[in-house]
């Protein structure tokens, strides 16, 4: 008998809409728009709408977090 322990935590979406990108990343829609436009920013296709995943969104704000000294040079 295979004894499989799981234990249940809340998860987070995979994909989320822009309106909900604006808000996790405290921009407006326009600004999530542009970053789809221009590659920026990731996004699936469903039908007529996008979602951008959410490490997407995760990963570009680690790529523009500078520390310390790191913004002036």
């Amino acid at each position: 008998m295979d004894q499989h322990v799981t234990t249940q935590q809340p998860h987070s979406p995979l994909l989320v809409r822009v309106e909900e990108a604006a808000r996790i990343l405290s921009l407006g829609r326009s600004k999530i728009y542009e970053l789809l436009e221009s590659g920026e920013l990731p996004s699936v296709k469903c039908g007529k709408s996008r979602r951008i995943p959410l490490a997407a969104l995760e990963q570009w704000v680690a790529d523009r977090t500078t520390w310390g000294d790191a913004a002036s040079g």
